[in-house]
């Protein structure tokens, strides 16, 4: 009778002290006690920067998402009042909260998959370039964390620029011993689904229904969609290739100019890391055929790392594609986007080394 009295109170101070606000000892009462061990089978994942202008719609999109057990949000301000929020959702992933550096081990230890959103957003007038001193130190720091507490998870790294804090990220991994490039995803997605959207409003059919490879990078010229293997197959005029690819590759620009000095590309952004985020969750789960564009550690050019078609599975991206036939108009494109993607990559590479 008193075990089943305890367990009604430890179930109501669930609710009255989320999880992740932390519980005093004064409480009497333990998280032992209560849901916060896990509701439902699933994975467990964090989203570092989870208070912030991607991490917030992405905590909210990835507590929907039925593959996800436990989902704990650091950051280092506002973590608390983002996790109380999300935690009210009635989906069965028991969320957890987590609030600055000295509760960054505590966020990562366990975790299947780590979400990086975390970083200052672009401005209007500012370039990926002029992003890389600030992000590329809070991505080092955060990588350093997931070296000590969970070296085997697979990481989705958004933090811009891409094209840096990928390499910065397996130069950490490295001088730790743990690199795992199959591990390592740079989220390309964002790139894939303005792609998807912007060729379906040409064809005129459902976004759902096209599939456009985008290879290279995550920035400006870097990014080429493969538009002669669209799916379905149409065959686009030169004027046709020319928008596409010029509106696909300054997406990012259409939205902070839209937004006028308000913020950057952040809801369609966490959107695609959802989206890509699950891929990587079925992959883990051990579906089969799970393929899709990120950018990756890989012998596909002579580049250290480039965006690609990887099949995701248990391990990671298990395997990458060719580029496959590439038109006069890729291939001039490929040229463009590999000579920006080594001074980015090498960039990132010489932060972490010197």
């Amino acid at each position: 009778m008193q075990t089943d009295c305890n367990q009604r109170l430890a179930r109501i101070a669930a609710h009255l002290h989320p999880p992740g606000l932390q519980m005093g000892e004064r409480s009497g009462l333990r998280r032992s006690e209560c849901r916060a061990k896990g509701g439902a089978p699933g994975f467990k994942v964090a989203v570092l920067g989870a208070a912030g202008g991607i991490g917030q719609p992405l905590a909210m999109l990835m507590k929907m998402n039925p593959l996800v057990s436990v989902l704990h949000l650091y950051d280092v301000v506002n973590s608390p009042g983002v996790t109380a929020d999300v935690s009210h959702m009635d989906t069965s992933a028991v969320v957890r909260g987590f609030l600055g550096k000295e509760q960054l081990e505590n966020a990562l230890t366990g975790m299947d998959l780590v979400i990086i959103p975390a970083g200052v957003p672009r401005k209007p007038g500012m370039t990926r370039d002029d992003l890389f001193n600030i992000n590329a130190g809070i991505v080092k720091t955060l990588c350093e964390g997931i070296v000590n507490c969970c070296p085997n998870a697979i990481v989705n790294l958004i933090s811009n620029p891409v094209n840096s804090t990928v390499p910065i990220a397996a130069e950490v991994f490295k001088k730790a011993g743990t690199f795992d490039p199959k591990r390592l995803l740079g989220v390309t997605m964002l790139d894939v689904v303005r792609a998807n959207t912007f060729v379906a409003e040409v064809l005129g059919v459902d976004p759902k229904d096209v599939d456009v490879p985008v290879v290279g990078g995550h920035a400006g010229v870097t990014i080429l969609p493969l538009l002669s293997q669209v799916k379905p197959q149409y065959t686009f005029t030169a004027d046709e290739v020319r928008y596409l690819t010029d509106r696909i590759q300054n997406g990012g620009t259409e939205v902070v100019e839209a937004k006028a000095g308000a913020g950057s590309a952040t809801l369609s952004m966490a959107f695609a890391a959802a989206k890509f985020a699950d891929t990587c969750l079925r992959g883990l789960r051990g579906d089969a055929g799970i393929v899709e564009c990120a950018f990756v550690a890989s012998q596909v050019t002579e580049l250290p790392f480039f965006a690609s078609k990887v099949r995701l599975g248990r391990g990671g991206a298990e395997e990458i594609y060719p580029l496959g036939p590439l038109n006069d108009y890729e291939r001039s494109g490929l040229e463009k986007a590999k000579k920006e993607l080594a001074s980015s990559i090498e960039k990132g590479i010489s932060f972490v080394r010197k």
